[in-house]
């Protein structure tokens, strides 16, 4: 696809890398030569400077021949008059727009074709909020992720040496764990070096102490899964958040009214306009995360989760690892640089959240071709998992009609669950159903199908399966 990017910030910066990684024509658009050339540098894409509202730097971008314009600026207005120019004047087919304000939210009358022309909507804010508060439903979980309008959730756990996974083999699970249907999807486990390294998920396959596992479940099953797994933490109850930002203070006001809760942020007036958006039991306090002083007198080692949601990730790493030092039971450091985040995931540091990571899955579902509804991005981009609805017959469909073991994945892809019914009960019918599949399952039209990709390359392999075409012989 030829995808314009508006705005090589941070966001821009993880989007454009990410559509790079797959072989799409990318062109950027920003107002700093400096930023472009860095980016360039590092990058097979190209720059181009200049304000992106005005027609001529956009025509000089491509965008008679563009499939989609993703404005990602820092500034709402910008990304709004982008959309609106790429629709009116150059008819751009899909817009997506970085948007923060809570009046251009999904589905505004301001962003039809007759307002801004904003297909999608995309806030890194809000998604990092929706990701901590799944972590904070689920505290046992290093990710949670749900597909089918929730009905299906994938999530990760890192298993204990004295738990009852621990030595045993995939096969054995339903043992284990009787009357609870779910799917290990993944397993990811450290070599001699110390880097993560995907074990193939056979019948045989061992879980070891240690491993990340990628389970899949019905979401109404997740809690019984994680109980027959005996990775039951404690609810969490009292939380500390470094950082009363955008993201601090939009999580905040999600958490105060289940939790006992701190916010630590360094500026004096953005704590006096923290007390007048929260309730009055929430603590505010100023000072500076990482000193140790503050943290002691707040007792952080009380904490169930602290969380360092600063714009500085040196301070947020160095936050987590004062306060786990201390005693806090779990930390989660929010980290903008990819590196930084591959370095102390699964250290001292529970979780290192990417905003612009979170964002990836919403975007990539607008460029991924066949009928793809979610895509989640797992350990931050280098696995996905897809939601594709099963289209057509048996004639122009190579997925339906055909039992699992029929379906020609690429290696170590495979089929972890099927939502069958969704658009009957959209219609007034019965509720899906939520199906984790064996070999011998089929295949149904309109079956949405979640599939695991170990690696981004095998992606196009996965779409070219839910492409309907005119016929196609087995």
């Amino acid at each position: 696809m030829n995808i314009i990017i508006l705005g090589a910030g941070r966001v821009g910066e993880s989007v454009a890398e990410s559509l790079v990684s797959e072989r799409n024509d990318i062109t950027v658009i920003d107002t700093s030569p400096e930023r472009l050339r860095a980016l360039q540098d590092r990058l097979d894409l190209r720059g181009v400077a200049g304000n992106g509202i005005h027609p001529a730097v956009m025509e000089a971008a491509g965008a008679r021949d563009a499939d989609m314009l993703i404005a990602c600026a820092s500034s709402d207005e910008t990304n709004l008059v982008a959309c609106k120019v790429a629709h009116a004047r150059f008819g751009i087919p899909t817009r997506v727009a970085r948007l923060r304000a809570a009046d251009y939210q999904q589905g505004s009358p301001l962003l039809g074709t007759d307002g801004f022309a904003v297909d999608a909507v995309i806030c890194p804010e809000e998604s990092v909020t929706r990701t901590i508060r799944r972590l904070i439903d689920y505290p046992e979980a290093l990710q949670v992720l749900e597909f089918a309008g929730g009905l299906v959730s994938l999530i990760a756990v890192r298993v204990v040496a004295d738990g009852p996974m621990a030595r045993h083999a995939i096969a054995e699970l339903p043992q284990l764990a009787p009357d609870v249907p779910m799917r290990v999807v993944a397993i990811y486990r450290k070599n001699a070096q110390g880097h993560d390294q995907r074990v193939v998920c056979e019948g045989g396959t061992r879980i070891e102490p240690g491993d990340e596992v990628f389970v899949l479940a019905a979401t109404a099953d997740i809690r019984r899964v994680l109980d027959a797994m005996r990775l039951r933490d404690e609810p969490v109850r009292r939380v500390m958040i470094a950082g009363g930002g955008k993201v601090g203070l939009r999580l905040a006001r999600q958490v105060q009214a289940d939790c006992r809760l701190k916010v630590i942020e360094t500026q004096a007036p953005r704590c006096e306009y923290l007390t007048t958006q929260l309730d009055s039991e929430v603590l505010v306090l100023q000072g500076d995360a990482t000193d140790e002083e503050l943290l002691e007198r707040e007792q952080v080692q009380e904490m169930d989760l602290f969380l360092a949601l600063t714009s500085d990730d040196e301070d947020n790493i160095m936050a987590c690892l004062l306060a786990k030092r201390m005693g806090a039971k779990r930390v989660l450091a929010l980290i903008n640089r990819r590196a930084y985040a591959d370095l102390v995931q699964g250290t001292q540091i529970d979780i290192a959240l990417s905003p612009a990571q979170t964002v990836i899955g919403e975007l990539l579902a607008h460029v991924r071709r066949g009928d793809v509804e979610v895509v989640a991005s797992l350990r931050r981009g280098a696995a996905e998992a897809l939601e594709a609805v099963a289209r057509g017959d048996r004639k122009t469909s190579r997925v339906v009609g055909r039992r699992v073991d029929q379906i020609r994945l690429p290696p170590g892809a495979q089929i972890g669950a099927l939502v069958r019914g969704v658009e009957a009960a959209a219609e007034g019918g019965t509720a899906p159903q939520v199906i984790i599949p064996h070999h011998d399952t089929l295949i149904e039209r309109d079956d949405h199908v979640i599939v695991f990709v170990p690696r981004k390359r095998q992606v196009r392999e996965v779409e070219k399966l839910f492409q309907v075409g005119a016929t196609f012989l087995f």
